[in-house]
């Protein structure tokens, strides 16, 4: 069973992705994005929010975010 759900919705519909240690996306436009990872740490969800430089400079990060699941 999956522990975690992606979803992304465009022109063409919906789309969904499972990931079962982990997802990561990444959301841009030409200049600015953004990429959100979970994982697991420890037993509990963890989720980082980065900003980027967007599909002209993608490894250009920096972390906005950390949630972390509370009901461990």
């Amino acid at each position: 069973m999956a522990r975690f759900y992606g979803e992304v919705e465009g022109t063409r519909g919906r789309a969904s992705r499972l990931g079962s240690s982990g997802i990561r996306s990444h959301t841009r436009g030409w200049n600015v994005g953004v990429e959100v990872i979970c994982t697991i740490r420890d037993g509990a969800d963890v989720i980082e929010v980065y900003e980027t430089g967007g599909s002209h400079a993608p490894s250009s990060k920096r972390l906005l975010a950390t949630v972390t699941d509370r009901k461990k």
